[in-house]
């Protein structure tokens, strides 16, 4: 096992997205309902794991990992705060006063990171880079949902690409911690593109 003084963080990163990604899933594709119990799950593993990841891989200097972890732990710490908020945890008057266009506009400008961390991800691994262009679909469909643009299909779009991404990001972790423990590549994650580097 490595001894490494700054171990990379990304199966942990990796872990608490495939978790909350997987749980969220299920309330968008029907098979749960409600969201009281996804909150916790956006919490601690959305948001505290890959938020411990991402200050970890700033310790690396790994500008791309802390980026991308620290950006969408966040983006869970506020998903789950617009859940308690339309759950009238901060009161009735704030929850009446929601308007869901302006979670519409973050799902929009969530897109825009995407797409250029999907960039950035052509030079990590393919694994990788599949979960960034599934994590693009997602918001696309969350942005176009929520402004009620083909809002079925697209409520479907990011249902399924969630779906997706859980079952990569398990994959994407499990590599992460087998290749290291065995030093050697125990999961097939793809080499970068080397389209850029």
């Amino acid at each position: 096992m490595e001894t490494n003084k700054n171990p990379d963080p990304s199966a942990l990163g990796l872990f608490g997205l495939a978790m909350i990604t997987l749980v969220a899933s299920s309330q968008k594709l029907g098979i749960t309902s409600g969201t009281s119990l996804v909150i916790p799950w956006a919490l601690f593993l959305g948001s505290f794991a890959q938020i411990l990841a991402g200050w970890l891989d700033y310790k690396k200097m790994n500008i791309f990992g802390a980026t991308a972890f620290f950006g969408y732990g966040l983006f869970w710490a506020a998903v789950a705060t617009t859940w308690l908020i339309t759950n009238g945890v901060f009161g009735e008057a704030m929850a009446a006063s929601a308007d869901v266009n302006q979670l519409g506009v973050a799902f929009l400008g969530y897109f825009i990171f995407s797409i250029y961390m999907t960039i950035g991800a052509m030079e990590t691994n393919k694994v990788l880079f599949c979960i960034f262009v599934l994590i693009d679909f997602l918001f696309l469909g969350l942005a176009l949902s929520t402004f009620g643009i083909a809002e079925h299909f697209m409520h479907d779009l990011a249902a399924y690409s969630e779906l997706l991404i859980a079952l990569l990001g398990f994959y994407a972790s499990a590599a992460n911690v087998l290749n290291h423990h065995f030093g050697r590549e125990f999961l097939k994650i793809g080499k970068p593109f080397g389209i850029f580097k």
